[in-house]
């Protein structure tokens, strides 16, 4: 290994880390440095293609990004994606070995732990830096035996530690001396700055609490990070999504994306949240949903359960009355399985029900088969030649749709020539299905979705509307987040405790 690391830890879930990594990845790349991101587990559903094919976790393909560099395999060798009433899929090098359940955990750890290793020295014998990002809180100690995925990385990496906290929630001061206090000697001793994040008001009034910190602890505090709205970044948490609308509901079109309670790679849709004249409204509950142009139903790790709970909750009864009212529905890739006849797991695959009915909207059946399709792909649009591109991961196999009622013909799958129909659509073309992730981030398809959705409304079409290119969009974001980091931290010092040559003054 030759490569230098630092490692970023939580006090808790959800206090930043994959943001501070995002923004410490662009600010040493911006230097010059050859930095990559890493991290051993990931555990999430928001997943993204590699090139060349295989899974890991949207949140280090979203570093790499950051980093200027296409995502690897290596930046997160284990990813698990968890489903409901079976326990959690484990993914291993970008490919699904096996479902683990509470008594599998030293099959787990036996195939995992090399791959996490083999993984890491990959990265650090191609790099300069490797920033590593923790999980969950850093004093897990119901779950010390088996971390793989905090100390005993920071051991393998041998790398300093910084220490994120959300003081957003409230309780920062107690989260970061009670994380400090559950650790061993030699954890502690990694641990070398302490970061506050997400701060709302005048950072003199909490200067007496950092100099507490201080003398309490003997770890300094190495930056307060300002509260930043509207990241513009793909988010891993999908909990934070309930109820959320991204805009005032008088837009011109409202849509609604039904949080399914396994929902995944929900960020196809944050294109349509940047949009001028669209709501996007996640909502759990029909019963509280507004007037909607478009009723999505997204991509899921556990179809046939999501199915089951649409229809106990009411959703299914929900979409009859607005295909009724003359609305429009999505469905992606899990979505788009249910809007189909049936769906087949005589193998068992994603659930125990080896036959389902499904929501009959559009012309085809679902098969599900054990081997998983993760490929980045590039289409045409059949109805209007515009290029699409994105990236499948299923299980399911689609058949049955009729050549005039398919969607999209792909073009490329990874670097591959192919010729493949695929997608469904209705007679009148208001139910439309597709596999494809990550099709709306293409901006000409975008904007002719909704103009389509808007001329049936009787508006003009918006077609001299910005076509924003997404991967545009992303760098701004990224120098955005980076800026902030550069402006709150103390950049010298954390890279000094990475050895790297300062180009901060």
């Amino acid at each position: 290994m030759s490569a230098r690391s630092l490692m970023v830890m939580g006090t808790a879930s959800d206090v930043g880390k994959s943001v501070v990594v995002t923004a410490l990845c662009r600010v040493f790349a911006r230097a010059g440095v050859r930095v990559a991101p890493f991290k051993s587990q990931n555990m999430s559903n928001n997943a993204a293609v590699c090139p060349g094919g295989g899974e890991i976790g949207r949140a280090q393909a979203v570093q790499a990004q950051a980093c200027g560099l296409e995502p690897s395999l290596d930046m997160n060798p284990v990813l698990l994606k968890t489903q409901s009433g079976m326990g959690c899929q484990v993914v291993i090098r970008g490919r699904a070995r096996f479902q683990m359940g509470v008594n599998d955990y030293a099959r787990y750890r036996t195939e995992a732990w090399p791959e996490m290793v083999s993984s890491y020295n990959n990265l650090a014998r191609d790099f300069e830096l490797i920033v590593v990002e923790g999980a969950g809180s850093a004093a897990e100690i119901n779950l010390r035996h088996r971390d793989i995925v905090n100390w005993e990385i920071a051991k393998l990496a041998d790398a300093p530690v910084l220490l994120v906290a959300d003081i957003d929630k409230g309780g920062v001061f107690a989260s970061i001396v009670g994380t400090l206090e559950l650790l061993a000697p030699e954890e502690r001793r990694r641990v070398k700055g302490v970061l506050i994040n997400k701060f709302r008001g005048d950072q003199k009034l909490l200067e007496p609490g950092l100099r507490f910190l201080e003398q309490r602890t003997g770890v300094p505090v190495l930056g307060v990070i300002p509260w930043q709205h509207r990241l513009g970044l793909p988010q891993e948490d999908a909990a934070m999504l309930d109820g959320i609308a991204t805009r005032p509901g008088d837009q011109p079109i409202a849509i609604g994306v039904i949080h399914l309670p396994s929902i995944s790679n929900y960020t196809d849709f944050q294109a349509l949240e940047d949009e001028p004249d669209v709501a996007v409204h996640y909502l759990s509950d029909p019963g509280i949903a507004p007037r909607l142009d478009v009723l999505i139903i997204p991509g899921t790790k556990n179809t046939v359960g999501d199915l089951k709970w649409m229809r106990a909750t009411g959703w299914e009864n929900f979409l009859v009355r607005h295909r009724r009212a003359g609305g429009w529905v999505l469905g992606i890739c899990g979505g788009y399985q249910m809007l189909g006849r049936r769906i087949i797991d005589a193998d068992r695959v994603e659930s125990d029900t080896v036959q389902t009915i499904g929501l009959g909207l559009l012309e085809m059946e679902t098969t599900f088969e054990t081997g998983k399709i993760t490929d980045r792909i590039r289409a045409m649009h059949l109805s209007t030649n515009l290029p699409v591109s994105g990236y499948e991961i299923h299980s399911g196999r689609i058949t049955g749709v009729p050549a005039s009622r398919a969607l999209f013909r792909l073009t490329h799958r990874d670097s591959i020539a192919v010729n493949e129909l695929e997608g469904a659509r209705s007679d009148d073309g208001r139910v439309i299905g597709t596999s494809i992730h990550g099709m709306f981030d293409s901006a000409g398809f975008r904007r002719n979705f909704l103009d389509a959705i808007r001329t049936s409304k009787g508006l003009a079409a918006l077609k001299s509307a910005p076509q924003d290119d997404a991967d545009a969009n992303r760098r701004t974001a990224f120098d955005r987040i980076a800026d902030a980091l550069e402006a709150s931290v103390d950049m010298r010092r954390i890279a000094a405790l990475a050895h790297i040559k300062s180009a901060f003054t």
